[in-house]
């Protein structure tokens, strides 16, 4: 999924540039499926700021009932925080990652030492007169 969302980085990157109209519409399906994906990713694991941020972005972009800002200044900007803003879902995704690898890795830890059995187990020394000392019944 990361080369997935830099390759949606690097074609808003490619989108500063004068290009034919082909290329903007393959750029707003590209980076409308990105944002699908991106929104759910969010969802799932519970992050309202990043599926926020990626609804505007798929309005923006958004193929099917197009938004045009009819001037390339105005997209240039839009184009570069978009990029970014993929770039950085993918690496903090990756970050992300790390850390619960991470937690989860101390929390086994931790519950392995809890598990361990205690070595201050308390043994009555004195026998029971029930029992004869080399550990057979009596029948008396």
């Amino acid at each position: 999924m990361k080369t997935f969302l830099t390759f949606c980085a690097i074609c808003c990157f490619i989108g500063i540039f004068k290009l034919p109209i082909e290329y903007y519409t393959f750029l707003r399906v590209l980076v409308s499926v990105g944002a699908l994906i991106v929104i759910y990713n969010a969802f799932v694991f519970k992050i309202q700021y990043w599926s926020t941020i990626f609804i505007i972005i798929l309005i923006l972009f958004n193929p099917v009932f197009p938004i045009y800002l009819y001037r390339k200044n105005t997209w240039i900007p839009v184009d570069i925080i978009t990029g970014i803003l993929f770039l950085l879902i993918g690496f903090v995704e990756k970050l992300d990652l790390k850390k619960e690898e991470k937690s989860t890795e101390e929390i086994s830890e931790q519950s392995k030492q809890m598990r361990s059995p205690s070595r201050d187990i308390i043994i009555n020394p004195k026998k029971t007169k029930e029992e004869p000392p080399n550990g057979k019944q009596s029948n008396n």
